[in-house]
């Protein structure tokens, strides 16, 4: 895709749903980033209450990052933002999904339009 002006545009949840994430030992929850448009699977990353409400509340999608032990909002170095459109979580509570519209080249910070460009199988599947 190319670079879009995108709006943020914040969600509002209700508190039985924010209850309703369940966190790990460790205070945070999977957080599966999908392409609104065209429903490719961009990215996982890991989130915790403080950056779930963020991320509600701004309409820009907000991180933890478990290497720096810091927030990060996707895009502010790479340019490549992620506009969040919808927000739902699992039967379980304990994985979340967000449909963004994604600015720039991709959400992979290795250049990749998604994180997941690698495949598992064998090109000589016999």
């Amino acid at each position: 895709m190319t670079e879009t002006s995108f709006t943020a545009v914040p969600l509002s949840a209700s508190e039985e749903a924010l209850a309703a994430v369940s966190y790990n030992r460790d205070g945070l929850v999977p957080a599966i980033v999908q392409e609104a448009s065209t429903g490719d699977v961009l990215m996982m990353a890991w989130m915790n209450e403080a950056t779930l409400l963020k991320t509600l509340k701004s309409g820009r999608m907000w991180f933890w990052s478990r290497s720096r032990q810091e927030f990060w909002c996707k895009g502010e170095t790479s340019g490549d933002r992620q506009y969040l459109r919808e927000a739902f979580y699992d039967c379980d509570g304990d994985t979340l999904l967000f449909k963004v519209d994604q600015e720039g080249k991709g959400a992979c910070h290795l250049g990749e339009w998604s994180c997941f460009f690698r495949s598992l199988a064998s090109d000589d599947v016999t």
